[in-house]
């Protein structure tokens, strides 16, 4: 099996996009899926995918079929957007036809770090509080194990580089469909 998706996940400000754009660039056939660009195809009667389900649901029907025909070309995906235990299960299930593994890392730090980087965005692709609501989903999802959360708050992005290594060569973060613990 040599074609992998990476689900780099975790609240707004943590660094998924950093690290994704990274980690893609380090892989020599690969593809990289925003999943905030995703979900702002659609321009009119879009809602925000966390309070309208039909925007959810099309965001992830979106994500899968551009990640299945990118898979079918032989790439391996990185997949930025915010991404818990039951939608990894989905799109594993989705896919379950092709042949691939799942790296799943959940990029977490404490809240000062997370809104001091929040701060660095562009004011309009600011989170502020609801960088701090999805932080404490995570902290509080029973789903998530502690095998697939990497804490960021101690890097600087001088140190990238040790991340998406670790992202790459850590066996911890390979999917096994383990849901609870």
């Amino acid at each position: 099996m040599n074609k992998t998706i990476y689900m780099i996940s975790g609240p707004p400000g943590v660094g998924k996009s950093t690290t994704s754009q990274q980690l893609v660039q380090t892989l020599s056939k690969s593809a990289y899926i925003s999943g905030d660009d995703i979900s702002h195809i659609p321009v009119n009667g879009r809602g925000k995918p966390w309070l309208c389900k039909e925007t959810y649901d099309l965001t992830w029907k979106n994500i899968l079929s551009i990640t299945r025909n990118l898979l079918e070309q032989d790439y391996d995906v990185v997949i930025d957007y915010v991404t818990f235990p039951s939608e990894v299960e989905w799109l594993v299930q989705q896919l379950s036809n092709l042949e691939y593994q799942v790296v799943y890392v959940v990029l977490l730090a404490d809240q000062s770090t997370l809104l001091n980087r929040d701060q660095l965005r562009p004011a309009d692709q600011q989170m502020g509080e609801r960088s701090l609501v999805l932080l404490e989903e995570f902290k509080m999802c029973s789903e998530l194990r502690e095998r697939y959360k990497l804490y960021t708050q101690q890097y600087s992005r001088e140190q990238l580089c040790e991340i998406v290594e670790d992202i790459q060569h850590n066996p911890r973060f390979i999917w096994k469909g383990e849901r609870s613990k």
